[in-house]
């Protein structure tokens, strides 16, 4: 079973990845650190000399063209569902698995913004704001999932019983 863990910046895809895989003895994959590595740039290093499309193209070829191994939990970049056909892509290729949080929850914990190309010259009241608007364009990608998880404290056991379960009982309601 492949394991795609979408969401927006901020709300854990990689750290769960990286949780969820040891608990299932499974490999893990960071999208962005594949593209990091097979690229020789950053993210903002790729957005810089390629802009947003040349990067989402890229990213969309990965996703697409990566040797996963049969069973594997797979941390997305927070943009990749929302372009070219990547959502539809990961439902027939795996278990999607969508991790929310509240606007406000998002930007406590996006520190670092040096590192993310979207957000690195906004403050709180910015981000926030950014977020928002963000996240009601997204939501039609993002709800396509096949498991919806409130993602706040979520911790990968819980993690790994919904996806077992095939059905989040903490689903957020719209």
């Amino acid at each position: 079973m492949k394991v795609f863990l979408i969401g927006f910046m901020g709300c854990g895809k990689s750290t769960k990845a990286k949780q969820l895989a040891h608990r299932l003895e499974c490999p893990v994959i960071d999208l962005d650190a594949e593209i990091v590595a097979k690229s020789g740039k950053t993210i903002a290093e790729y957005f810089e000399a390629y802009g947003e499309s040349g990067f989402r193209n890229y990213e969309s070829e990965m996703l697409k063209t990566y040797p996963y191994p049969e069973t594997c939990v797979i941390a997305t970049g927070g943009g990749l569902p929302c372009f070219f056909d990547n959502m539809d892509w990961m439902n027939a290729n795996g278990e999607t698995v969508y991790l929310q949080m509240e606007p406000a929850q998002l930007v406590s914990r996006l520190h670092n913004r040096h590192k993310r190309p979207l957000i690195k010259d906004m403050d709180d009241e910015q981000l926030l704001a950014f977020i928002q608007v963000k996240l009601k364009e997204r939501d039609q990608f993002y709800t396509k999932a096949k498991l919806i998880i409130n993602a706040f404290d979520l911790d990968a056991e819980k993690l790994e019983e919904e996806i077992v379960k095939g059905k989040a009982s903490s689903v957020v309601n719209h």
